[in-house]
């Protein structure tokens, strides 16, 4: 038993719950909010300067959008010169050169002198081009485009682009995998239109190798037509959708289907203040997270909705894009989503929490699909990838410590509901040898998909160790070695105040504090840290604070950003943990 003050943590756990439940939507669920990108404002203000450029007009109907996104920009530069990836977030090099690189393509220096000299140090301050290839390393899923965004502002010469060979995406899907592409497997996209724009500027040396490419052009512009979303946006990404739009104008492709379409989602997805998001939205993400971190407490006509809803977002063929079998969940509810391994497991768990002991088949026979998927995806270092099985060592097609760990706790979970599913039991056990070997030395394990800003290396330890915990947990590997010392780590890293940041030292942040939280509410040796962490989360709920989120996203090759919603859900989850504990003998 907790030995805090109960009244105020059922106070605080209805009240956080309250704010929860009025942030849903019209269907019952949640759609939530993400926030305003610099990076993503600069690459969509130059995409749409481009299609206007090549169509011969200075001024034309995207002009009021390219004047306000810049004076947006103009209006969230930090003090050092630069832009973060959020209004919270540090400066980059990669933000700050695509934002210094709009303003000198539109051709607004003057107007905004003052402004770019001060960028223009901090650029210099950084390295400069170099700096964004040291960034990312070989990995060229994003420097490439952020090169090729300042190659069309005149910033670089085109020789310092590195070549990617778009003629691949013409080789069967089956392929992609043994050839081992230099981008990740959802990267194909900028594959192709980055490739195109940079061998339409710099021509191969060999004159036969420029006649294959050249041939080769149409068919994989069919291709990229092919695996755009009804939306036009590709992954309902602001920043992918403007790199293809921007190269494909730029080379004179500008009345290209894609192009069209991709202009459309950009024109439909800016917000009223000038800005555009990182992504349209994360809704089937944050209803997953919200349905199970609050389920105990849904009415039965408010889990019907959200099981409607749920089933009705299940991928029931293959993915034309990256080819996923049918059985998957994608971040969104939008066309542009793709089946990945966190969100699944996610919308298993849902499903499941919310209908206990359910008899609806519909339900069963979700959750078997959706395991059989995760089953086959599974690399055979026993890890999970996000998207694809097998592509190699860059970001998102390696194994990672927290989407196997929430692919574990879905497995365990069906395991208990249904018999006699092939390949569950080795998945997870081979699933916990992944984790046993990626356990750090100091007992942490270092997450993928969320980073803190504050850390060495933008790492977010306090982040993975609380997923991993959690799978341990749930399926009773409560004498696990790892185990234990993953708990030590995470009670170590708390910050004096009670809360915890990425690491110890870091900023406190709601996130990460209710995370952590949650992860060491079942250790009873931890009782000290629990209840530090909760009065912390207590008096951010009392003072009204409790929603205010932090830069701790961090996927698409360091890119950053925040769900408004991520400290409601996160908080309330670990609230309403802590009273359920209090309420048993």
């Amino acid at each position: 038993m907790l030995n805090v003050d109960r009244d105020r943590l059922e106070r605080a756990e209805q009240a956080i719950r309250d704010q929860l439940l009025s942030r849903r939507d019209e269907s019952g669920c949640w759609t939530g909010r993400l926030s305003a990108s610099p990076l993503s404002t600069a690459t969509a203000v130059m995409a749409l300067h481009q299609v206007q450029l090549a169509r011969g007009v200075q001024e034309g109907e995207f002009t009021p959008l390219i004047v306000n996104g810049l004076r947006w920009l103009s209006q969230c530069q930090n003090e050092d010169g630069g832009w973060g990836d959020t209004l919270k977030s540090h400066s980059n090099i990669s933000t700050s050169m695509l934002v210094f690189g709009s303003f000198q393509a539109v051709g607004l220096s003057e107007e905004y002198s003052e402004l770019l000299q001060r960028a223009d140090e901090y650029i210099q301050r950084c390295g400069g081009s170099k700096a964004v290839v040291e960034r990312y390393g070989r990995d060229k899923t994003f420097s490439v485009p952020i090169l090729t965004h300042c190659a069309l502002a005149g910033l670089v010469d085109w020789k310092d682009v590195s070549a990617l060979p778009f003629e691949l995406a013409c080789l069967p899907h089956q392929f992609y995998a043994t050839i081992r592409l230099p981008v990740v497997s959802y990267a194909l996209p900028a594959l192709i239109a980055i490739g195109q724009v940079r061998h339409h500027f710099r021509k191969p040396w060999n004159p036969l190798l420029g006649w294959l490419r050249d041939s080769l052009i149409p068919k994989s512009l069919r291709i990229l037509k092919r695996i755009q979303p009804e939306s036009g946006g590709f992954l309902e990404a602001t920043p992918l959708t403007s790199f293809v739009v921007m190269s494909l104008a730029a080379k004179g492709n500008v009345e290209h289907p894609v192009v069209e379409s991709g202009v459309k989602f950009l024109v439909d997805s800016v917000w009223d203040d000038g800005s555009w998001p990182i992504d349209t939205n994360l809704a089937t993400w944050v209803t997953t997270l919200s349905a199970n971190a609050i389920s105990s407490t849904l009415s039965e006509q408010e889990r019907a909705a959200i099981t409607e809803w749920l089933l009705s977002q299940q991928y029931r063929e293959e993915h034309p894009y990256t080819h996923a079998a049918p059985g998957g969940w994608a971040w969104t509810n939008l066309s542009g989503g793709v089946p990945d391994a966190d969100d699944t497991p996610g919308a298993i768990l849902a499903l499941l929490n919310l209908n206990p002991q359910s008899q609806d088949p519909r339900i069963g026979e979700a959750c078997k699909l959706a395991t059989q998927w995760l089953v086959d995806l599974q690399n055979r270092d026993g890890g999970w990838p996000t998207f694809c099985r097998g592509w190699g060592t860059l970001p998102f097609d390696r194994s990672s410590t927290d989407i196997t760990a929430h692919c574990l706790r879905a497995l365990h979970r069906v395991r208990e509901e249904f018999e006699d599913l092939p390949g569950v039991e080795s998945a997870i056990r081979d699933g916990f040898d992944f984790l046993n070997r990626s356990q750090n030395s100091d007992g942490s394990w270092h997450p993928l998909w969320f980073g803190n800003q504050f850390a060495p290396d933008e790492i977010n330890p306090v982040y993975g160790t609380s997923k991993v915990i959690r799978a341990y947990q749930v399926t009773n590997r409560t004498e696990a070695l790892p185990l234990q010392d993953g708990v030590r780590w995470l009670r170590s890293a708390q910050n004096p105040d009670g809360g915890w940041g990425g690491v110890q030292g870091a900023p406190s942040s709601v996130e990460e504090t209710a995370l952590a939280v949650d992860a060491l509410i079942d250790d009873r040796d931890s009782a000290n840290a629990i209840e530090s962490g909760l009065n912390w989360l207590i008096d951010r709920v009392e003072s009204n604070t409790i929603d205010e989120a932090t830069p701790i996203g961090f996927y698409f090759a360091k890119l950053w950003y925040f769900e408004e919603l991520y400290p409601v859900i996160f908080g309330s989850g670990a609230l309403r943990r802590a009273v359920e504990d209090c309420q048993s003998p």
